[in-house]
């Protein structure tokens, strides 16, 4: 009669499948990078982050496919078979694994917000390399990328930054 016993209406926002940030900061399309690679796309399509932590998360629930030898590179596949790429840094693979701590190792399963490197951006900034993050979608297993939100201030494993369908 008044709704005292009628069940509850699902939250719209619970049933969003996406990407969240990998660290906190502030979104940027990829187009703003400064590397063709990524801002050309050409790896995939996704994300950046301008970095305000030292600390790189997991977007998703899944299992770890690769950590590059140099630590900066770090491969993803969530439970929807989606494969991302982590990469921190512009030419950071030149440091040779300087400047990250590696907290994951391929065939780990990982959760949303996990952490998975500490990077010392203090390093990279004296070395004049700029410590932009890249999430890029590299397999989307037949799922559309929709909704991209930049130019947000993110908190890593919190905010969602690429939503799918």
């Amino acid at each position: 009669m008044f709704g005292l016993f009628s069940r509850k209406k699902k939250n719209d926002t619970q049933s969003v499948k996406g990407f969240y940030a990998i660290m906190d900061g502030t979104s940027i399309d990829l187009s703003d990078v400064n590397d063709d690679m990524f801002s050309n796309r050409m790896l995939g399509d996704g994300i950046a982050t301008k970095p305000s932590s030292n600390i790189v998360v997991a977007p998703c629930n899944g299992e770890v496919t690769l950590v590059s030898d140099t630590k900066h590179a770090i491969g993803l596949k969530n439970e929807d078979g989606i494969e991302v790429l982590i990469h921190i840094g512009l030419d950071t693979v030149k440091l040779n694994g300087e400047g990250f701590e590696t907290l994951c190792k391929t065939g780990d399963k990982i959760k949303v917000g996990q952490h998975l490197v500490n990077v010392n951006r203090q390093l990279l900034k004296d070395k004049n390399i700029e410590d932009v993050t890249m999430m890029v979608v590299v397999e989307q297993n037949g799922y559309g990328l929709s909704n991209y939100h930049t130019n947000k201030s993110v908190e890593a494993g919190k905010s969602i930054l690429i939503e799918y369908k």
